[in-house]
């Protein structure tokens, strides 16, 4: 474990306790998706890992995160950076409501 990943597992831990996700970021090849992986194996949860591409529209991503909150399950998307900006749009209000359902603790919402 190197010093950065030590920083990212504090950082998405507190965003975790504060029902936030997280975004790291930086080059190719770095390890943020194992990093993810890894702190998600030590919350004894699975991550489910989505390749991101221009073809991803809104109902597909709604589709993904009803699978996620259903089964508890956590989602690392990466090249999230690859969706259209329209989509973008509507995943970071889907994103939203799923949050403030988590901090809620609601057990059913509606996007």
């Amino acid at each position: 474990v190197t010093p950065l990943t030590d920083r990212c597992y504090i950082t998405l831990s507190q965003a975790l306790a504060m029902c936030l996700g997280g975004a790291p970021a930086g080059p190719a090849g770095t390890g943020k998706t194992e990093t993810v992986k890894d702190l998600g194996r030590m919350y004894g949860k699975y991550v489910v890992v989505f390749n991101c591409s221009d073809q991803l529209d809104f109902q597909a991503m709604a589709k993904i995160f009803k699978g996620l909150a259903q089964s508890g399950a956590w989602g690392c998307f990466d090249e999230f950076n690859r969706i259209e900006l329209p989509v973008l749009s509507v995943v970071a209000q889907q994103i939203a409501t799923v949050f403030l359902a988590m901090k809620q603790r609601r057990t059913a919402f509606e996007f």
